[in-house]
């Protein structure tokens, strides 16, 4: 009886003096888990990118990327520029000259129409009709830029405006003035449609 009394008594004291210890050591375990420093973990391009000379000349390059960049940006807006304009002259010429040709055609009309002023008529009525429409033409063609060259016996011959197609000598008429007019010449928009034929004085040999 007394040697299980003892065992009682000697468990007693053992589990009363193992609960602290295991107590402790659970303590120190835990300490040791929430001290423990966390190691971050870097990329070797985050490493890399920390390098002042990687950044500068990252820097460089990106500088001049957008160097060229805007380089061809100006480059193809005024290529784009220049061919609008080109494109608006082209098309403009292009009426113009149209236009040009259409009134070119009418010239033959028009002199057939003063050769008619200048012939007699005995029918009054007739007569006013062919200078009516005569005049009527004429405004019409004006106002699409057609333009006589006007010519007056005793001008100076222009090569730019006249053409001689008779050349007389004399001494009645001072060198290259006009003595008489045989076509009349236009202008369109201010270029020479067709030059006016015309009779030139000349200085006798």
């Amino acid at each position: 009886m007394w040697s299980k009394a003892r065992l009682l008594a000697a468990r007693s004291l053992a589990h009363k003096h193992l609960k602290p210890a295991f107590a402790n050591l659970r303590i120190v375990s835990d300490n040791a888990q929430t001290n423990t420093p966390e190691v971050s973990e870097s990329s070797p391009a985050e490493i890399t990118a920390t390098d002042p000379a990687d950044l500068s000349a990252e820097c460089d390059r990106l500088r001049a990327e957008v160097a060229d960049l805007q380089d061809r940006l100006l480059r193809r807006q005024a290529e784009f520029e220049n061919f609008r304009r080109r494109s608006e002259r082209d098309r403009s010429d292009f009426f113009e000259y149209a236009g040009m040709e259409f009134v070119r055609e009418l010239l033959p009309i028009l002199d057939d129409f003063e050769r008619a002023r200048k012939t007699e008529c005995s029918d009054e009525s007739y007569r006013k009709g062919v200078e009516l429409i005569y005049q009527r033409l004429q405004e019409s063609l004006k106002k699409i830029g057609l333009e006589p060259v006007e010519v007056a016996a005793g001008t100076e011959f222009d090569p730019n405006l006249h053409q001689a197609v008779v050349r007389l000598e004399t001494e009645e008429a001072p060198d290259h003035t006009i003595l008489e007019e045989f076509q009349r010449g236009y202008n369109f928009k201010g270029k020479l449609l067709r030059p006016a034929m015309v009779k030139v004085a000349v200085k006798p040999a």
